[in-house]
């Protein structure tokens, strides 16, 4: 998510065209049930609402046989500093569901929730307005610390990032999980990368080894030119147990007036041909300019097709920063400026391409980066992985239990610098512990375990070899001041 004195930075990507309007068909949604589910205390889900779920296959997303784009609004009312979830809350989705039908949306994101409460009845009020979930795992307390890695990951971090698989894991409408958003945002935090992919792939063992349908997990990354394309290299690199299930890049290149050329995206998808897992835009919408989200029809034309499956337009409410879409005031919601009608024209009047949009079944397996200047992963290297923290398989045969909300102590310092490389096929789901979600929504992963978790030695129960890190001297990301010190060093930074 973009702070205030992000937008300075951003400036100088405005470009010289003018922006065609269209009008607007209404899109009907696709949900098969109706919203009656009442919230209870479980965090964990049961939802009467349902839509396809949606799978992977080469390099696109896939709803039953159909592909599915994203055509999403990143979604957190209150923005960094709020750090509340708007999925706990009916009055506050009940509310703002019917604006996103308006945009035409098929996907919200949401940055944060709080993983000991229920979402039920937004969550099937979603299905039921035909729109699906990505979700980052991750809470401002409970999350990765780029400049302090291999501390933040620790047993009490991870419990935290499965006890929110839990919560959302039976709705049929959670689209992805985040593994991490922007956690490498420039060449010194690189060191960093080898953590965030150590999550993602301790989330994919999770979801296998509770007995859950294949929920695809992936990283967003943040628009920095320098390492986006060696982090998606990275990310799709080594044993199959370590590969993400999907990129996504935040990417603000098409400032309007602009084009395919312009902007930029015609060398994305010239440079991202033959990657071999689904890739999209977790954040768009520059707002250099007059924006008029001409690029949101863009990601639909043939060629992005090829290559990307949709994107996620930044964002819904206003928060200070200048990308708001609408303002927000207790109950009433309010157009900022034009921006609805222009972000909803360019969605509602665009068809998805035909005949799969080109989509590939193969593709290349991607080489690890080397080290350089711009890629420094020490102490490890290639495909080498941090070990899993000492205990958590106790979560993958038991579950994670109750999560510890936005309210817990956190996880941040819970860990060590004594790290160890992972060996070959950590990371493989070696056993189905729990009995899954059904097509209904319901969840039998609550488990047994505590959310109060010792703190992590940070070596791994399997054969490891030991080794010490140094501490990673990444720096924070400048975002608003209002954000509490342990999230503006977290991953999650909205």
């Amino acid at each position: 998510m973009k702070s205030a004195a992000t937008v300075a930075a951003l400036a100088s990507l405005a470009t010289t065209s003018l922006a065609q309007l269209v009008p607007v068909p209404k899109i009907e949604a696709r949900a098969t049930a109706s919203a009656s589910a009442s919230a209870s205390d479980s965090a964990t889900g049961s939802s009467s609402g349902s839509l396809p779920t949606v799978t992977t296959k080469g390099n696109a997303f896939f709803a039953g046989s159909d592909r599915f784009y994203i055509r999403g609004v990143d979604y957190q009312p209150g923005g960094s500093s709020g750090a509340s979830d708007p999925l706990s809350d009916y009055s506050t989705c009940s509310r703002d569901i019917p604006y996103f039908q308006k945009l035409g949306v098929n996907t919200i994101r949401v940055y944060t929730v709080d993983n000991s409460k229920n979402h039920d009845k937004c969550m099937s009020a979603l299905a039921d307005a035909g729109i699906y979930l990505a979700l980052d795992v991750n809470s401002p307390s409970y999350s990765l610390r780029r400049d302090k890695p291999q501390v933040s990951y620790n047993k009490v971090y991870l419990q935290s990032v499965f006890a929110t698989i839990d919560a959302f894991a039976g709705y049929t409408n959670t689209l992805l999980f985040f593994s991490g958003n922007e956690v490498i945002n420039s060449d010194s935090s690189t060191t960093a990368a080898p953590y965030v992919k150590a999550v993602d792939r301790d989330m994919r063992q999770y979801i296998s080894e509770r007995g859950y349908r294949s929920i695809p997990v992936g990283y967003s990354a943040a628009d920095v030119s320098s390492n986006q394309y060696a982090m998606a290299r990275y990310m799709d690199c080594g044993e199959e147990a370590d590969r993400s299930d999907f990129y996504a890049i935040n990417n603000y290149e098409w400032c309007d007036p602009s084009s395919y050329e312009k902007s930029g995206w015609s060398s994305l998808v010239s440079m991202y041909s033959n990657y071999s897992i689904p890739l999209f835009m977790s954040e768009f919408g520059c707002i250099t300019n007059t924006r008029t989200w001409k690029e949101a029809a863009g990601l639909f034309t043939d060629d992005m097709a090829a290559v990307f499956s949709g994107g996620i337009a930044y964002e819904y409410s206003a928060e200070g920063n200048g990308y708001g879409i609408y303002t927000i005031s207790g109950d009433s919601v309010t157009a900022v400026g034009k921006q609805p009608e222009y972000l909803g024209n360019q969605f509602n009047s665009t068809s998805d391409p035909k005949n799969g949009g080109g989509y590939k079944t193969t593709g290349s397996k991607q080489d690890c980066p080397a080290q350089s200047d711009d890629w420094d992963t020490s102490p490890f290297s290639g495909s080498a992985l941090p070990a899993q923290p000492s205990g958590i398989e106790k979560y993958f045969k038991d579950g994670a239990g109750d999560g510890p909300g936005l309210g817990g102590s956190g996880s941040q310092e819970a860990g060590s610098t004594e790290v160890s490389t992972a060996s070959s096929g950590v990371g493989s789901a070696t056993a189905t512990y729990g009995s899954g979600a059904d097509s209904t929504g319901d969840s039998s992963s609550s488990g047994s375990s505590s959310s109060s978790g010792s703190s992590s030695s940070g070596t791994s129960s399997s054969a490891a070899v030991p080794m010490k890190a140094v501490a990673g001297g990444g720096m924070p990301a400048v975002f608003a001041v209002a954000v509490a010190v342990s999230f503006g060093l977290g991953a999650v930074l909205l």
